[in-house]
């Protein structure tokens, strides 16, 4: 299985730094939110999860959002954008670089943090990109299993529905799967949708209306519980909430980012590992 986007360097430049000495660093690098209490409990929660795995190695944050940096900027929580942070790590002398997202799919983020990446690739020995958290199949049932057992005490006669963000990019497709994949697995209460594609909020509900639960809890499928969480999907008027509201189900919205379950962190921690093992 190809869990890696590998860029290895040997110029010139990189060996005459010879006398630096040799360090390792996971660069974890996600959009972002101007919520600090999930920010803290989902973004901070992953990187911790990743020292407690790799002990020795530096672990630094990089966001991508530009939106989200310059608001951080302005509240006097200045961040590093994913070039900053990799300057940062050059400068400090770290040789080996592991540049693992905490995106949900292999979109247009992923790519992006690629591309840039490689633009600072002739900074280090190596540097590597790990995956996001739903690139191959084996992502699927881990995800799936993970969800599971945060919700173990769903009922039969409950809905749950996992709201994603949702892309253009053909990655979307992930969301789908991971909706057949709790079908699968039996769960066939559980219903993903998207924000901004496919599925819909229109598609879910049909799938509940078929289902006719006494009740449906709503979660974001979601790193952080940020704004398409607290407005989009759980907001009072025009939201993913109020819409099965009006259905006459009783909906119970949980602010709670992928970032908060154990078993989604542990998922992000193997793919650095699976990441850093192709660091020579």
């Amino acid at each position: 299985m190809n869990v890696t986007e590998t860029i290895v360097v040997n110029d010139a430049a990189t060996l005459e730094r010879s006398d630096t000495v040799s360090r390792n660093a996971i660069l974890a690098v996600s959009f972002g939110t101007v919520h600090t209490e999930t920010r803290d409990k989902t973004i901070g929660a992953i990187e911790q999860t990743m020292r407690e795995g790799f002990p020795g190695w530096e672990v630094r944050r990089a966001l991508t959002s530009p939106t989200i940096l310059r608001k951080l900027a302005a509240a006097g929580e200045p961040t590093a954008n994913l070039w900053q942070a990799l300057g940062q790590l050059r400068e400090e002398g770290v040789s080996r670089v592991v540049c693992q997202s905490t995106y949900v799919v292999n979109g247009e983020e992923q790519e992006a943090m690629v591309r840039e990446a490689e633009k600072c690739a002739h900074w280090f020995d190596q540097l590597v990109c790990g995956t996001p958290l739903l690139t191959s199949q084996e992502d699927l049932e881990a995800v799936a299993r993970a969800i599971e057992a945060e919700f173990s005490g769903l009922s039969s006669e409950e809905a749950l529905v996992l709201v994603g963000h949702g892309t253009k990019h053909s990655a979307n497709t992930a969301y789908a799967a991971l909706e057949y994949v709790f079908h699968d697995h039996g769960a066939c209460n559980i219903f993903v949708g998207t924000v901004e594609s496919y599925p819909g909020l229109s598609s879910v509900l049909r799938q509940v209306d078929r289902l006719k639960p006494q009740k449906v809890t709503i979660a974001p499928l979601m790193v952080v519980a940020g704004e398409h969480a607290r407005n989009d999907m759980a907001g009072e008027r025009h939201s993913w909430k109020a819409a099965l509201e009006e259905r006459g189900y009783p909906v119970q919205a949980i602010l709670k980012g992928l970032g908060e379950y154990p078993g989604i962190r542990a998922i992000y921690a193997a793919h650095a590992g699976q990441a850093a093992e192709q660091l020579q």
